[in-house]
């Protein structure tokens, strides 16, 4: 038996257009989702999941296309165990065993759906861990690889390396098409705000791409959200190896282009009304910037605020189920 864990993330700038090639700089974050997987001989499935915004449940299945029996919303079953599923595909492949079955726990601390990348989270973990049950040992790399080959399949073309790599690597990262690398970056004061709720990631990306489609302007938005990453990019290579004293500086940059990220977001049509009322709630109490992260339509927003006043400010802001501070993870996939 084998237990493998990997981080969430939130996404600094770039969500959306990382999609078209743009860049974007995800960052891992203390919140990890967690797999346990033993192998069995039967060839079956066995997933029990908790704390994916469900109230925890436990199918058994053989994975060759059945639907698993079980008294919950089929949709949530799907997003529950459809990329656990993937996982265990990529898994197979790697150690040459088709056949083989397991029975797999996934705990998360990262809401389902919300923008916090727990999807990423289960599969990076899922493949580490299933890979050593079955007695092979992948790098980092052929990992996030792995983890993004079943994204892709699951998110039918959809997905971006993005989430993938930084929960593989953890840290900051930079990505842009095919192009996944490290980068340094400050411990920065990330704040999470979260409405309770979930975006369909499907839908909000198609809407995106039908924007782009039918609007040179649209298009243009996509692209100016790159040029803000690629400026994001150089303020942090800026402050790598300077003066502590200037990260204040710094974290203020990043914030103004972080409300810059928001309001680009919010014109192609993926925030929502919770999300903005957290955004501005975050930036009244003095949040030196703050936008949604992820996929948009609900879920989670992100700021950057070193004192206690935003986290406060979102426990008492109307549709905002949870306020936390969340600090860089700098320790991607591993072994429990």
């Amino acid at each position: 038996m084998i237990t493998a864990s990997a981080p969430g993330k939130v996404y600094l700038f770039g969500e959306h257009a990382v999609v078209y090639g743009e860049p974007a700089v995800p960052c891992a974050i203390e919140r990890r989702a967690t797999v346990t997987v033993e192998e069995r001989s039967d060839g079956r499935l066995r997933v029990h999941a908790e704390d994916l915004s469900l109230d925890g449940f436990t199918v058994e299945y053989s994975g060759d296309g059945e639907t698993p029996d079980v008294d919950v919303s089929p949709d949530l079953v799907e997003a529950a165990i459809g990329y656990v599923d993937a996982a265990v595909t990529q898994a197979r492949d790697a150690a040459d065993a088709s056949d083989v079955g397991f029975d797999i726990t996934v705990d998360s601390e990262i809401p389902l759906g919300a923008g916090l990348g727990s999807s990423a989270a289960v599969v990076v973990a899922g493949i580490d861990a299933a890979t050593r049950e079955l007695g092979v040992e992948l790098s980092v790399e052929e990992i996030a690889e792995r983890a993004y080959r079943a994204e892709y399949e699951v998110q039918e073309g959809q997905a971006s390396r993005a989430d993938t790599f930084c929960s593989a690597t953890g840290g900051a990262v930079r990505v842009e098409g095919d192009d996944c690398r490290s980068i340094d970056a400050p411990d920065l004061p990330f704040v999470i705000g979260f409405d309770g709720g979930a975006g369909n990631t499907g839908r909000l990306v198609a809407g995106v791409r039908d924007l782009r489609e039918r609007y040179p302007f649209a298009a243009d938005t996509v692209s100016t959200i790159g040029d803000l990453v690629r400026q994001g990019e150089r303020t942090l290579t800026e402050a790598t190896g300077s003066d502590p004293n200037a990260v204040p500086d710094v974290v203020e940059e990043l914030g103004t282009l972080m409300d810059f990220n928001h309001g680009l977001l919010s014109a192609l049509g993926v925030s929502s009304r919770s999300l903005d009322r957290m955004v501005w709630a975050a930036r009244d109490a003095g949040a030196h910037g703050a936008k949604l992260t992820g996929a948009g339509g609900g879920g989670c927003i992100v700021a950057l605020d070193p004192t206690d006043e935003t986290e406060t400010a979102l426990r008492f802001t109307p549709g905002c189920e949870a306020g936390f501070r969340a600090a860089l993870d700098t320790e991607g996939v591993c072994v429990e």
